[in-house]
């Protein structure tokens, strides 16, 4: 598991954590710029858009949403990219950021081979704030809570189920799932909170 400590290596868009005052300051955000490197990403298809991306064992959102006011910002040195979505192989890649220089990484995901198919004759239907945050069923990466608006199938019976977010406090539920057309709801509003507050399935690095 990563340790808290290497989060700090990972600069990312500090808007996002809320240190806007840092780079506003005179001359902060050219030095910085010379300094660090942004990391863009390419999903080809909506699978991999929707995938979970983790920067140094840090989940930091779906690729998608990974631009703009939300884009990753690194220090120059060795970074490993990991990027997660249920039924897929996870993609990993293990990139070197120069100083000032970024880089721009190309996901393709594939799906994972020899799972025997499983009874989901049950359903469980999410209402979170913030829509973003990371679904996670027992222990695996679903994908962003927007993609469960309208239900998600899984197999009848208990499953456990994390909401998680950088910047918010982790929610955890245990959910009876039943089969029929009854959804099991799952609401959940995150609270702000701190990096430091993150669950283990959050900051973990793939096995």
């Amino acid at each position: 598991m990563a340790s808290i400590g290497r989060v700090d290596r990972v600069a990312v868009a500090f808007t996002v954590w809320g240190f806007l005052a840092f780079f506003l300051s005179p001359g902060t955000t050219a030095k910085k710029n010379q300094i660090t490197g942004e990391i863009k990403f390419e999903g080809v298809t909506y699978v991999e858009k929707k995938a979970g991306v983790w920067v140094d064992g840090q989940y930091l959102g779906f690729l998608k949403e990974l631009k703009g006011k939300r884009k990753i910002v690194l220090l120059p040195g060795e970074h490993q990219i990991i990027v997660r979505r249920a039924g897929y192989d996870d993609f990993a890649k293990t990139i070197v950021i120069e100083p000032g220089q970024g880089q721009t990484v190309r996901v393709v995901m594939y799906k994972t081979r020899g799972v025997p198919p499983q009874d989901e004759s049950a359903r469980l239907k999410f209402s979170v704030k913030p829509r973003r945050a990371a679904v996670f069923l027992d222990d695996k990466f679903m994908g962003p809570a927007s993609d469960f608006g309208g239900s998600m199938k899984v197999a009848p019976g208990w499953h456990t189920v994390k909401i998680e977010l950088p910047g918010y406090r982790t929610y955890q539920t245990s959910v009876d799932a039943v089969i029929g057309k009854k959804k099991t709801e799952v609401k959940a509003e995150l609270p702000k909170g701190s990096i430091r507050e993150a669950g283990p399935l959050i900051r973990a690095k793939a096995q």
